[in-house]
């Protein structure tokens, strides 16, 4: 009883042995490592990535502060990863986005009737923007200052709107108005909007045709900037 006992335990040792020296299966083998995204793809996955991040919230606030008054790059580039990441929260994105974008308006505002003559001129050349461009939308708000709502819905960039209204006079609590009125529009009835009903679909179109997406949504912002300003 004993000596079978023995028998048995070298037979397990044995086929232990046997298993642990068959080279492995594809089963067995480990799966490889997914590789890194490179080019635009990257960019995008570091946007993502960074949307839901801790301070995701405070960097969009200040990037939409500064487009509104000297930054030429607009927030779109960063509000709408955001939105992609966070659908459920879009419409709070949209209105803390459309806050900081009215506070940074002010401070173009300012420029434009305070500083013109000292940071305005400066600003605008650094921009590249024609100081006759500046000059046509001062001339339209000073007859029709309610243009502010429907342009500053549009690519037209949103610093030379608030720059042209305080230098073209606008009262200050009418410039407010439209501001909150038309960022809004920008921000939560187009951007956040859009984001909520089709934002599902949109993120599945965007991730499988990537490079085309973002080289056409480049081309439409550059676009409608140079429409704006030298057209």
């Amino acid at each position: 009883m004993q000596a079978r006992e023995t028998r048995i335990r070298q037979q397990v040792w044995m086929n232990a042995a046997v298993m642990l020296e068959a080279p492995m299966t594809i089963l067995d083998q480990p799966e490889p490592a997914p590789k890194k995204p490179r080019g635009l793809r990257a960019v995008y996955a570091w946007m993502v990535a960074n949307a839901s991040g801790p301070h995701a919230w405070a960097v969009v606030a200040a990037f939409a502060f500064a487009e509104a008054s000297f930054f030429p790059i607009p927030a779109d580039v960063m509000v709408l990863p955001m939105m992609l990441a966070d659908r459920k929260r879009v419409f709070r994105l949209g209105a803390w986005v459309a806050f900081w974008s009215v506070a940074g308006g002010m401070l173009g505002y300012a420029i434009g009737a305070l500083f013109w003559e000292t940071a305005g001129v400066w600003l605008i050349h650094a921009l590249h923007i024609p100081l006759a461009k500046v000059e046509y939308y001062r001339a339209e708000y000073s007859a029709h200052a309610y243009y502010i709502v429907a342009q500053g819905a549009t690519p037209i960039p949103y610093k030379l709107v608030t720059i042209a209204s305080g230098l073209a006079g606008v009262t200050f609590p009418l410039f407010m108005l439209y501001s909150a009125v038309t960022r809004s529009i920008r921000y939560i009835v187009i951007e956040a909007m859009l984001v909520h009903f089709f934002g599902e679909k949109a993120q599945e179109l965007l991730e499988k045709y990537l490079e085309a997406a973002l080289v056409l949504f480049l081309a439409v912002v550059v676009l409608g900037i140079a429409a704006a300003i030298y057209l």
